[in-house]
């Protein structure tokens, strides 16, 4: 049922329009949600919907933010002496936890997104980005080109955890804590070769790097050659005007 529009200013319009589409995803296909079931689940004018998000998936990406921030959140500083594998267990069981009120939507989502390439795509690019705030609250580092192969393999790994979950009716969750625990191995063997192989590229990339930067200051060379040879010609111009002028 359509609320009723919110007055400007209204307490928390975004988390309204989050709350709106979670629970339509939950009751439906999500390729049935269109923007103005959403503003009127809200309780919003569809012009201020507008004005808050540019589509729907910019809604989905804003509940994912939403979680990354519950996460981070609930750090637990006592975790700061285990091993790297069990402070990430411990972040992606917190997730699971923050995602749990929405597991009926998260499910509708999960199958429209297995048809759907595009949506895929630009979901990946969300999901890399919340993956890397999960390696920074476990206190992995996740900057470089090696903390962004840790972040795409970790995305990987947390699709095949997700759809452990959504079958886990368990209240322990015993499915998928196994499957957390089994993914964490398997990438922490996988990044160990990852480390490696960047360890044995290194210098290529170094030498690459370098390269790039020799070109770079060749363009700017021709470039202030350009502006100058430029220069000349103007100044010549102008002083034939001038004598011209004589």
């Amino acid at each position: 049922m359509a609320r009723k529009p919110q007055e400007e200013g209204a307490a928390d319009p975004r988390r309204a329009a989050i709350d709106a589409l979670m629970a339509l995803s939950a009751e439906g296909p999500w390729k049935d949600i269109g923007l103005s079931d959403i503003a009127g689940r809200a309780g919003l004018k569809l012009s201020q919907l507008r004005g808050l998000f540019p589509s729907k998936g910019a809604i989905l990406a804003a509940y994912s933010r939403q979680i990354d921030q519950a996460v981070l959140d609930g750090i637990d500083e006592g975790m700061s002496g285990e091993p790297a594998r069990e402070r990430l267990f411990d972040v992606l069981m917190r997730r699971i936890d923050a995602l749990a009120p929405q597991k009926a939507a998260i499910e509708n989502i999960s199958k429209a997104f297995a048809v759907d390439p595009l949506s895929l795509a630009a979901w990946n690019r969300v999901v890399t980005n919340s993956m890397q705030w999960m390696l920074v609250a476990a206190d992995i580092d996740a900057e470089g080109p090696l903390g962004a192969v840790r972040a795409q393999g970790l995305v990987l790994a947390w699709s095949r955890i997700l759809k452990v979950w959504l079958k886990d009716d368990d209240e322990g969750l015993a499915a998928t804590m196994k499957e957390v625990d089994r993914q964490l191995r398997s990438g922490e063997r996988w990044m160990e070769r990852a480390d490696d192989l960047f360890q044995i590229f290194k210098p290529f990339c170094r030498i690459a790097e370098r390269s790039h930067e020799r070109r770079a200051r060749m363009r700017e060379r021709l470039r202030a050659r350009f502006r100058d040879f430029a220069d000349t010609r103007r100044r010549r111009a102008g002083g034939q005007d001038d004598a011209e002028a004589v």
